[in-house]
C-alpha cells in the first residue's frame, strides 16, 4: 500500500527566493517538497497579518507542515494562525520579539531603519550587507544568485515587519533550528532551539547535508 506523502511548504528569507533551498535533500518516498515565492505586498502598510493570510492561500493540502527561513521563519508562523500544519519549524529565525538581538532593538526603538530606506539600496550588493551581514564580502556571487526580490515596496515593508513583529511569546510547539554562529539572530537572545554547531544565518545554504538529517529525524 502507497504511504501518503508528507507535505512541506518552505519559505525562504527575507528578499531571497526559493533557490536558498536548492541543496536540501530529504528522502523522495516520505516527503513532497512544495517552494512558496514572496508575494509582493499591496502596499508598505499591508498588516502582516493580511500578507500572512494571503500567503497561506498558497498551501494547498491540509495539515502541511511549515518551514521558514530567517523572516521566512516569522512568515510561516504568522501563516500557522491561518491554517492547521502539523509542525511549524523555523530555521535561523526567531520565535518572539523578545529574540531580537539589542542592536536590533535598538534599531526598531529609534527607528533608525528609517534613515537608509529601502528606496536607497539600488543594488543587490547594498542589501546583502543588511540580510546576512559581513560574509557577504567574502561571498557576493552567492547573494547575486539567491536574493533576487528587489522590489523597493517589498524591502520597505520586509525590514520594517522585521523589527516590529508584535509576537511576545513563542507559538506553542514550534520547533526551532538554529547556528551557534548566527550574527543576525545570535543564539544568546534564542531559548529552546535544536543547535547547528557553527552555523550561520545563511546555514541553509551550506549546512543543507545537517538539516535535511534534522528536518528528516523530526518524523
Amino acid at each position: 500500500m502507497e504511504t501518503t506523502k508528507i507535505h512541506i511548504y518552505f519559505v525562504p528569507g527575507l528578499a531571497a527566493s526559493s533557490k536558498i533551498f536548492e541543496y536540501l535533500r530529504l528522502p523522495e518516498a516520505k516527503f513532497e517538497l512544495h517552494f512558496i515565492e514572496w508575494l509582493m505586498p499591496l502596499s508598505e502598510n499591508e498588516p502582516l497579518e493580511a500578507y500572512a493570510k494571503r500567503m497561506a492561500a498558497l498551501v494547498l493540502e491540509n495539515n502541511p507542515v511549515l518551514v521558514g527561513v530567517s523572516f521566512g521563519g516569522i512568515m510561516v508562523q504568522e501563516m500557522s494562525k491561518h491554517l492547521k500544519p502539523q509542525k511549524t519549524i523555523i530555521i535561523s529565525s526567531i520565535k518572539s520579539n523578545k529574540e531580537l538581538a539589542i542592536s536590533l532593538k535598538i534599531i526598531k526603538q529609534t527607528k533608525a531603519y528609517k534613515l537608509f530606506p529601502a528606496k536607497a539600496i539600488s543594488t543587490i550588493e547594498d542589501f546583502s550587507m543588511l540580510a546576512f551581514g559581513e560574509f557577504v564580502k567574502k561571498r557576493m556571487a552567492l547573494y547575486q544568485k539567491y536574493l533576487s526580490v528587489r522590489d523597493k515596496t517589498y524591502l520597505t515593508w520586509a525590514i520594517a515587519n522585521v523589527l516590529n513583529w508584535k509576537q511576545t511569546e513563542p507559538l506553542k510547539d514550534c520547533i526551532h533550528i538554529h547556528g551557534t554562529n548566527d550574527h543576525i539572530f545570535p543564539i544568546k537572545y534564542i531559548d529552546n532551539c535544536i543547535e547547528v554547531k557553527n552555523g550561520t544565518h545563511i546555514m541553509i545554504i551550506n549546512k543543507a547535508k545537517t538539516i535535511g538529517k534534522i528536518l528528516s529525524d523530526l518524523f
